[in-house]
């Protein structure tokens, strides 16, 4: 049974959440909140076998998804993108007639080991984020959804407790002001949806 409509999907990949202290802290961002529904992939498909139908339905009963994970090897976990593959398929989330999604709003929530140093043009990893995200952002726009910059947490490996926990209340802060945020002018400006988020905190 699918559950009541809430207006925030977090489609949560992580295959080894048990390794992860980052991911523990922050998804209790989502803990308590009867407007978000928690789905967490590797928890419901541990065999790979991805229930479309169920997973079309649950995208159709909300407005704002989260695709939330690891940066792993500059992209996302596999299951996720079997998932991309699989669910949003021509004829119903892009092409002729796929106009499902259409409207609706998408967040990648993830963590990386790398400060943000180490993802510029003269860093180690020599691109940005955002350009690594292209991929996802184009999948968005080619479903004509409203694709949100990126929340991002760097050098996950370094942080202390008090820093996973000003990340997790900036990640509330989204979940909270989220349907105010789509219709910032400038929100596209920004490389992060972080530092939106750090600016609106400040006004409160």
């Amino acid at each position: 049974m699918l559950p009541e409509k809430n207006k925030v999907l977090v489609i949560f990949t992580h295959p080894l959440l048990e390794r992860s202290r980052a991911n523990r802290l922050i998804l209790k961002s989502y803990s308590d909140r009867e407007d978000v529904t928690f789905h967490d992939l590797y928890e419901r498909y541990p065999d790979f076998n991805i229930d479309v139908e169920y997973e079309k339905e649950l995208l159709l009963q909300h407005e704002m998804i989260i695709w939330h994970h690891p940066f792993y090897w500059y992209s996302c976990p596999p299951l996720l993108k079997q998932w991309i593959d699989m669910v949003l398929e021509v004829g119903w989330a892009y092409g002729p007639g796929g106009d499902s999604l259409e409207g609706k709003s998408i967040l990648q929530a993830i963590t990386v080991g790398g400060g943000l140093q180490a993802y510029q043009e003269s860093g180690y990893n020599r691109f940005t984020i955002r350009e690594f995200l292209r991929p996802f952002e184009q999948t968005a726009n080619l479903c004509k959804m409203n694709y949100f910059p990126p929340f991002v947490i760097h050098g996950t490996h370094r942080l202390d407790k008090q820093g996973f926990t000003d990340y997790a209340a900036e990640l509330g802060l989204f979940l909270d002001n989220w349907q105010d945020i789509q219709y910032q002018p400038n929100l596209y400006q920004h490389t992060y949806i972080n530092d939106l988020l750090k600016k609106i905190a400040t006004t409160k």
